[in-house]
């Protein structure tokens, strides 16, 4: 089986989704803000079956662009890059999760939470960010499919 028959709630995050990424501290503090544009792909002319683009813009005009690129089995998404290795699956008919670590920071790993809304249209994210098996941070994300 593949991807798209056996990850029908990842299928749906197909497409372009802009939205802004708030970080917070265990207090509640904003430690950052910025604005995303991300693009979910299931190409059948590469190698990998999921691709993931991520590009970053800060109110400063700092820009950020990762690609990820994802292999398909056992009914997960597995990444294993040159930044980050990890994990994605389906938790029910609405929520992912991913679980990731840095492969140049290995005290640190991060837990994602994707919601995606019954009309596939809004999504609203939640990484959890440990270090040392401690959380220290989240990052709060509300996006939106663009038309």
């Amino acid at each position: 089986m593949s991807i798209r028959d056996e990850m029908p709630v990842l299928v749906r995050h197909e497409g372009d989704w802009v939205g802004t990424y708030t970080v917070i501290d265990n207090q509640g503090n904003i430690l950052d803000k910025y604005n995303s544009h991300l693009t979910c792909q299931f190409p059948e002319d590469r190698d990998y079956p999921y691709y993931q683009t991520n590009r970053y813009e800060w109110a400063d005009g700092k820009r950020e662009e990762y690609q990820f690129p994802g292999m398909y089995r056992d009914k997960k998404l597995w990444f294993d890059t040159e930044r980050i290795d990890g994990c994605a699956w389906e938790a029910d008919d609405t929520t992912i999760i991913l679980h990731f670590t840095y492969k140049n920071m290995p005290e640190m790993s991060l837990y994602e939470m994707i919601l995606i809304s019954p009309c596939n249209n809004y999504r609203a994210r939640t990484w959890h960010w440990l270090k040392n098996n401690q959380i220290y941070q989240r990052t709060l994300i509300q996006e939106e499919r663009m038309r």
